[in-house]
């Protein structure tokens, strides 16, 4: 029995991944604990992995409020004033401490994302343990060299300063420190790799993960009566997070009023959600999409990963109006493979959201190939890098 210590940010497509990750390696007789927001509290612990927050729930939702302000920002600068302004600092130094404490010598695995694992990458140095990086997405892994180059130029000293605590020198070459974990894992299967810009050798693919697997199956009474009805309803989402164009749920909603479609909103941020819903559109903060998605006609969303699995899984019709972060990479792959269909930020008005929905329902794309269980094959994979048999 090892000791895995996770670490990850973000929003549901981030985490719970690792936390179905964590359930795996917990069935397979290890210790897991799970450093990440005190918003999946609940999710950690159903799972049976101890948790550990980074943050309290209205620093959490700050941060993504922040964030949704600055995501696109031309000036670098305005990163290293929103990193300072929501205490990623402090969050850092805290993570690096709890990792350094909580290790077991000769017993312990470091796992974190590639784009965030600046306290694993630490604790590593400072404690000798393996490090892991699991990536939800290609896109993380093929943005590794230009965050690099960002944080180099705007927290290079707020990262340093988090290592000297610990009595590490300065960083000197920031893509080689973040490239020097001594494992990547890429959840995701290698269709969607081929689809792409292939990630880096080395890299080993497990397929999707899904990290709605654990959640409850049951519908709130509306829900059901609408997908009950004779018309199988849509579902329009933009993820659990903030960071949208302005426009994707005005843009979404008008489309919906033309469909004349009964339709699920789903949002858990109500401030993002339209005034003026069109008639037979329903809007619910948080709906299991595991029992909800194969349910509907489509899927009309912003391109998350984790949305994307669970489509697919369900072999259910899907629309991307994807932008910013990892989806249009996401939306581009799927679309290479005759999954779904894309419309890029530009292309982004009514007639076209109605002009795709007609066309997936009229005809759905081909299922997609046969998926593994990712979660397990990611599990197995960080139990490699625990024996030292795992080979980039």
């Amino acid at each position: 029995m090892a000791l895995v210590l996770m670490v990850v940010h973000g929003t549901d497509g981030d985490v719970l991944p690792f936390v179905a990750v964590g359930r795996q390696l917990l069935a397979r007789g290890h210790d897991v604990t799970i450093l990440t927001h005190a918003y999946y509290r609940n999710a950690v612990r159903a799972a049976g992995a101890l948790f550990v927050a980074v943050d309290t729930l209205a620093q959490y939702e700050a941060h993504l409020a922040d964030a949704a302000v600055q995501q696109h920002s031309q000036d670098i600068n305005d990163f290293r004033e929103h990193f300072d302004r929501t205490g990623l600092a402090d969050q850092l130094r805290f993570e690096c401490a709890e990792l350094i404490r909580r290790h077991r010598p000769g017993d312990t695995v470091l796992v974190g994302a590639p784009l965030t694992a600046h306290s694993v990458l630490v604790a590593g140095e400072v404690t000798g343990a393996p490090v892991v990086c699991l990536a939800q997405s290609p896109f993380q892994l093929m943005k590794v060299p230009g965050v690099a180059w960002l944080y180099e130029q705007v927290l290079a000293d707020r990262i340093d300063a988090a290592r000297a605590v610990h009595g590490l020198v300065p960083v000197r070459d920031w893509t080689a420190w973040m490239w020097s974990a001594d494992a990547y894992i890429g959840l995701w299967p290698d269709w969607f790799d081929r689809a792409g810009d292939p990630a880096p050798p080395g890299t080993l693919l497990t397929g999707f993960v899904l990290g709605d697997d654990d959640q409850p199956v049951r519908l709130p009474p509306q829900a059901e009566e609408l997908l009950r009805a004779d018309v199988p309803p849509l579902l329009v989402t933009g993820g659990t997070g903030r960071l949208l164009q302005p426009d994707f749920y005005r843009c979404a909603t008008a489309a919906l009023a033309r469909l004349r479609r009964p339709a699920l909103l789903v949002v858990r941020h109500r401030d993002l959600v339209p005034e003026v819903l069109p008639p037979g559109t329903h809007w619910f903060p948080h709906l299991p999409f595991r029992a909800l998605v194969s349910r509907v006609a489509a899927v009309v969303h912003h391109g998350g990963i984790g949305t994307v699995a669970r489509a697919l899984a369900a072999r259910t019709p899907q629309v991307l109006l994807a932008d910013g972060m990892d989806r249009p990479d996401n939306a581009a792959r799927l679309a290479a493979s005759g999954l779904g269909r894309a419309l890029a930020h530009g292309r982004w008005t009514p007639s076209a959201v109605v002009e795709e929905v007609r066309a997936v329902l009229e005809r759905p794309p081909a299922p997609p190939p046969p998926a593994g269980d990712g979660a397990v094959r990611a599990a197995e994979a960080v139990e490699t890098v625990l024996t030292g048999s795992f080979t980039r």
